[in-house]
């Protein structure tokens, strides 16, 4: 990355303030550029899902991570709850989506409960394991909730092998005008469903895997407590990350705690933050950090800059940290302030190997939210800050009454807000291809094949308000 000459600020720059100069490429399609990040992680896609409880769930987990990504789960996860998702991700399919799943006897209202449980939009009906019809919203229409589904069903649903390739579920659904097909293990048993624009992204995107070819998923760990212990819970359940995760990382408590994991020799990559200076990041790989999270107060949660004056902006602290990662042979995380698939790829350009996003999920089928209805009869899902006092009720369930009373004195988070679903892209996978369309096209327009190469061939402009402004559309007209 280099700056325009003359356009190197002498103060620190967010998101909005720069651009990226087109140049001469012989890249010439999108699918010419490989999004592997190659910081340890496994990841296939620069995304990582924020460990936030209203965002970070065995359903998010398990879909991210198909496409490429990652996710961490929460702190406050108990560890068996945590070894169980745990468990849970590793166990689903590589391709085949998890459906929801009912018997012919269930009512339509217990059908309408679930289905926004998954992006798919439908319930598959099963008898002992065997799939025996498909239900899905258009079916129960204008059908009293209390019937049976066995009543309304598709009993002539499209089927295939399990071993089936995308290619082939896609042209079986395309012949037969169908949008989703059931897949059946040999035995006839349901193994999963695929919908003709997941066989379309099978083919696109290469899913996030262990070293048993199975689906990769990170965990959080606080500085609280017993660090080492849970860290080592964690890994022994499975999880292929920590995260050793607080609001302020540079600070000995962390370093203290960071440590101790570091000392069991897990095998895995610590991620540990968050901090905005090379000496947080230098610090963080001393104590043995392989990657450190980058950002304090950019989430769209996050209330710590104006609570507190604490913070610096998105892009020059990712800049910063990850010249001095570099030099150190660790890489960083960039934390928060994203909010355009622009700001994914300057996060990149700027030095990130991934790119951590929380609040952008949280409006998601995926996210473990339920959903909820707005006066104007919007979809939503609540979203709120790790910090908030929301976040730190349940995180002190265990205090005695006057420590929770006085701990939640204290809050640099919002506790409830409210993520619409936008009914045009209501799953995390709609997100992701949108931000991975988008990062593929900056690498075409630089001149990039991988995420290296964005970073080395990069030149980056400074811009005023009013030049961000220009750059954005105008859907609804002058």
């Amino acid at each position: 990355m280099r700056f325009l000459a003359g356009h190197e600020p002498p103060f620190d720059l967010t998101y909005d303030d720069v651009f990226l100069v087109p140049n001469r490429s012989s890249v010439s399609s999108r699918f010419d550029v490989d999004l592997a990040t190659g910081d340890g992680t496994g990841t296939t896609i620069p995304i990582v899902v924020a460990n936030m409880t209203a965002i970070a769930g065995k359903r998010m987990a398990e879909t991210v991570a198909r496409r490429g990504g990652l996710v961490v789960l929460p702190q406050d996860l108990p560890n068996s709850a945590a070894a169980a998702t745990i468990q849970y991700v590793k166990s689903r399919d590589l391709v085949a989506d998890t459906p929801v799943t009912l018997s012919p006897s269930d009512s339509v209202s217990d059908a309408m409960a679930l289905v926004h449980k998954r992006a798919h939009g439908a319930v598959v009906l099963v008898d002992a394991s065997k799939p025996v019809g498909l239900v899905r919203e258009r079916d129960w229409a204008e059908v009293d909730r209390f019937a049976r589904l066995g009543a309304v069903a598709n009993t002539n649903f499209t089927q295939a092998p399990l071993t089936s390739t995308p290619r082939e579920v896609f042209d079986l659904l395309e012949s037969r005008h169908d949008d989703i097909a059931i897949l059946v293990h040999p035995d006839g048993t349901l193994a999963g469903v695929l919908t003709r624009r997941a066989a379309l992204r099978a083919a696109i995107y290469r899913p996030s895997v262990d070293q048993a070819g199975r689906l990769r998923v990170a965990a959080a760990v606080g500085i609280n407590g017993d660090v080492a212990g849970k860290a080592q819970a964690l890994a022994d359940a499975g999880a292929d990350a920590l995260v050793i995760d607080t609001a302020h990382g540079h600070q000995e408590k962390m370093l203290d705690g960071l440590k101790s994991v570091k000392a069991l020799g897990l095998g895995i990559p610590l991620v540990a933050g968050n901090v905005v200076s090379a000496e947080g990041t230098r610090d963080l790989a001393a104590a043995g950090a392989d990657i450190v999270k980058v950002g304090v107060g950019p989430g769209a949660m996050c209330t710590t800059r104006m609570m507190t004056g604490v913070g610096r902006p998105q892009f020059s602290a990712v800049a910063e940290c990850a010249a001095a990662a570099a030099e150190l042979g660790i890489a960083v995380w960039a934390d928060g302030g994203v909010r355009h698939p622009r700001d994914v790829a300057l996060a990149l350009v700027a030095g990130a190997s991934n790119v951590m996003i929380g609040s952008w999920f949280a409006g998601t089928y995926e996210s473990p939210g339920d959903i909820r209805f707005d006066k104007q009869g919007r979809a939503y899902k609540e979203s709120f800050g790790m910090a908030s006092k929301r976040a730190v009720a349940a995180r002190t369930a265990t205090d005695s009454g006057f420590d929770r009373a006085r701990k939640g004195l204290f809050e640099e988070g919002i506790s409830s807000s409210r993520m619409l679903i936008d009914p045009e892209m209501p799953s995390v996978e709609d997100l992701i291809d949108q931000i991975c369309a988008g990062v593929r096209s900056t690498c075409t327009y630089v001149g990039a094949r991988s995420i290296a190469e964005l970073r080395e061939e990069a030149v980056i402009g400074v811009q005023s308000a009013a030049g961000f402004a220009e750059g954005r559309p105008l859907p609804s007209g002058w």
